[in-house]
């Protein structure tokens, strides 16, 4: 397993031309944009952990039906003089050119140390570092979450933790504009113009909880503070005392998750305040409001046993048979009443009743973006199972309980991102994408063009380089291609005659 997990993988600045089998749809026209650690050695110095190695993004491009590979590395990483970017800790990488409103430049994650909260400017098109970012500058948080959101507008709305600023450890929620407000200077930047959108005190000065997302609905935002806890004393020694970052985060399995609801109109959080058993939740799925309640789901695990496996001293050869978690992660739904009576108003927390539990062993949960704080039918998830390693992709849907599944021997498919086709009318009328590597090292990797809607594979792309395991990413599409105006109809008409879905399971 260190052939997949634990060697450097070398930058790659070069296009590298991909070998298609399949044909790619004339509609899809853009650069697949992944971030994963790459890089897990500087100098004499090892990462212990798989999440603390260097991020590393690679790239797709796709351009009429034909594709090409490219890699690069976070500045930290070629000079070991700056301070190093961990992939686990969290800001998000700006991108610079042409991209579709809801994304604002960004990719979702990439690196930044603790101590060093810094946000790199990417190229899209040649991956080099622009310009790096000290956004404390701009906002009072230590560190941020992987998942920000965006609306219709490119505004991002993403969470930070403050940590003991002015005697006090906060959740920060914070908003970055898509552009400079009216009236303000030209020629500035946005993250000058930052606001802070509300703030939730933590539960604990020194051990607030970690958090990798959190949900959104139309009006309000959910935080979940649960019992897998940063430790902010070892954080602090971490360093000279040569711990990693992992070993800083406990899991208090006798401790409650507290669900905190903020009203975005208001900008406060709602007086409904509840609480249910421990879990650990690095993915939100998506969340709505209906019938007077905000539904929420999440991937949850009963313990943080996930993060123990991927230690790079547990990242043998047996990995996959000798290595299991102890919880496997479980899609589930929660219901929060908004309208509450003055009897539980008055009261300080009350529990939740368990959650309806939808599927078991998945995870990187994707959902079709433009539904993303709606009412939605279909989850797209790489699914696991007692072992943390992806082995399929799966489309579950919400209404019907049925499943449709990709897997191939030796394969290893990465989060699975959703493109919509232009002028969709159904929530899954689009494709997969999917980067995949292989344990067998006669089989090249490969890009995973698959029909959303049926899980047929539509084509692939193989490239013959020393592609990493990633975790996630997004998709820019070409906004001047006239090719997205194309062929839409007629491949429609097409899928909708020819293509036999896959049989439910």
């Amino acid at each position: 397993m260190e052939i997949i997990y634990g060697r450097n993988r070398k930058e790659q600045l070069e296009p590298v031309r991909a070998k298609v089998t399949g044909k790619i749809p004339a509609w899809l026209q853009g650069t697949l944009l992944r971030n994963g650690p790459g890089m897990h050695t500087v100098g004499e110095s090892r990462y212990n952990h798989w999440f603390d190695g260097l991020a590393l993004l690679h790239s797709f491009t796709i351009r009429d039906g034909e594709s090409a590979h490219e890699c690069a590395a976070c500045a930290a990483a070629k000079d070991p003089k700056l301070t190093s970017f961990s992939y686990l800790t969290h800001t998000c990488p700006r991108f610079h050119g042409k991209l579709p409103d809801q994304h604002h430049g960004s990719v979702e994650k990439t690196s930044s140390n603790l101590r060093d909260q810094l946000h790199q400017e990417k190229s899209t098109k040649t991956l080099e570092t622009l310009e790096k970012v000290d956004y404390r500058k701009y906002v009072a948080v230590n560190l941020a979450t992987s998942h920000p959101h965006y609306d219709e507008a490119g505004n991002v709305l993403n969470m930070g933790t403050s940590i003991v600023e002015k005697g006090k450890t906060k959740y920060v929620i914070f908003k970055i504009p898509a552009t400079v407000p009216e009236g303000k200077k030209k020629g500035k930047s946005s993250w000058k113009h930052t606001e802070v959108f509300c703030s939730i005190p933590s539960r604990s000065l020194l051990s607030p909880s970690y958090y990798h997302s959190f949900g959104v609905t139309e009006n309000y935002v959910i935080f979940l503070e649960q019992p897998f806890r940063l430790d902010i004393l070892k954080m602090a020694t971490a360093y000279i005392r040569g711990m990693n970052w992992a070993s800083c985060l406990a899991f208090h399995r006798e401790e409650k998750t507290y669900i905190h609801i903020v009203d975005q109109r208001t900008r406060q959080p709602v007086q409904t305040k509840l609480y249910t058993d421990p879990m650990v939740v690095f993915h939100h799925v998506n969340a709505y409001e209906e019938d007077g309640c905000i539904v929420f789901d999440v991937i949850a695990y009963e313990d943080n046993s996930l993060y123990q496996l991927f230690y790079l001293a547990n990242l043998n050869r047996d990995f996959q048979e000798n290595t299991k978690l102890t919880s496997v992660p479980t899609l589930r739904r929660f219901a929060v009443p908004l309208h509450v009576d003055k009897v539980m108003a008055s009261k300080e927390w009350w529990g939740l009743h368990p959650p309806s539990h939808f599927l078991v062993g998945l995870e990187l949960p994707r959902v079709n973006y433009t539904h993303n704080g709606k009412r939605y039918r279909y989850v797209f998830a790489a699914g696991v199972q007692w072992s943390p390693v992806p082995t399929k992709i799966i489309k579950y849907d919400i209404l019907t309980k049925s499943s449709l599944k990709w897997t191939e021997t030796d394969c290893w498919p990465a989060e699975p991102l959703f493109v919509p086709v232009p002028g969709a009318k159904d929530e899954d009328d689009g494709v997969i994408l999917s980067a995949i590597v292989s344990t067998d090292p006669q089989k090249l990797p490969f890009l995973l063009i698959l029909d959303a809607k049926s899980f047929t594979e539509l084509a692939r792309a193989s490239i013959d380089v020393d592609m990493h395991m990633d975790l996630h990413g997004l998709f820019i599409p070409d906004m001047d291609s006239e090719a997205k105006k194309q062929a839409t109809s007629e491949e429609q008409r097409d899928r909708a005659s020819d293509c036999r879905g896959a049989p439910p399971t």
